[in-house]
């Protein structure tokens, strides 16, 4: 809470990750006291305090000047994961589920959790587009965990005649089991050869996938450093 919270976290940080054998006893100590300042009602005490704080500036001064930028990067990496860990919510799924019925169609639409984005893939095994929509949806599922993706044949969703042939493959969107997207022969909109990348930019142009997981964005990150 606040820069003076933020710098207290940093200290205990690199006083916790620091091989302790790697630094003198006297830096040691100064990043104990840094990492944990005190309060005193004392007007002695805090007289000594100030005279204490003023020379720990100099000298934390000269501490930083030669910090390690690997455990900086690691702080930085722990502050990201903790926020991210704070923020995440609702269950984790990370696969493609096969439904085998119009009942289990209808139950991932209504009994999911209200935030929970689902995404259900209608298809035929001999449409053309099909298996290529379920191979990006895959890998999608991977990279959003917390959205449930889906697939199930038409023939086995109980309303066959609604989704014909020409209507596949068809992706259909639900929230809080409300339809929020309907896709009919939605590899007309894609290239003729398409991949995850392309169904994902799909969905975001219509803002049907959440921020991508931390673990996917810190790994690219890591390969551009």
């Amino acid at each position: 809470s606040g820069p003076k919270g933020v710098i207290n976290d940093w200290r205990k940080f690199k006083l916790e990750s620091e091989d302790h054998e790697s630094i003198p006893p006297s830096k040691r100590e100064l990043l104990r006291q840094m990492s944990s300042p005190y309060r005193s009602n004392s007007k002695d005490e805090t007289d000594i305090q100030r005279r204490l704080n003023r020379k720990m500036n100099v000298q934390e001064y000269e501490l930083l000047q030669d910090e390690d930028e690997g455990c900086l990067r690691k702080y930085r990496k722990q502050c990201m994961q903790d926020m991210h860990q704070r923020l995440s919510f609702g269950p984790k799924f990370g696969c493609l589920y096969e439904l085998e019925s119009g009942e289990q169609f209808l139950d991932v639409i209504e009994k999911e959790h209200r935030l929970t984005m689902v995404v259900v893939h209608i298809y035929e095994d001999k449409v053309k587009g099909c298996d290529a929509l379920n191979n990006c949806l895959t890998c999608l599922a991977m990279e959003y965990p917390a959205v449930k993706f889906c697939k199930i044949k038409a023939s086995d969703t109980g309303a066959g005649n609604r989704f014909s042939d020409s209507v596949l493959p068809a992706l259909l969107v639900y929230k809080a089991g409300d339809l929020v997207g309907n896709f009919l022969s939605i590899s007309e909109h894609l290239n003729e050869k398409f991949f995850a990348v392309d169904v994902e930019s799909f969905l975001n142009e219509y803002g049907l996938l959440p921020e991508k997981e931390f673990g996917a964005c810190q790994n690219a990150q890591e390969d551009v450093e």
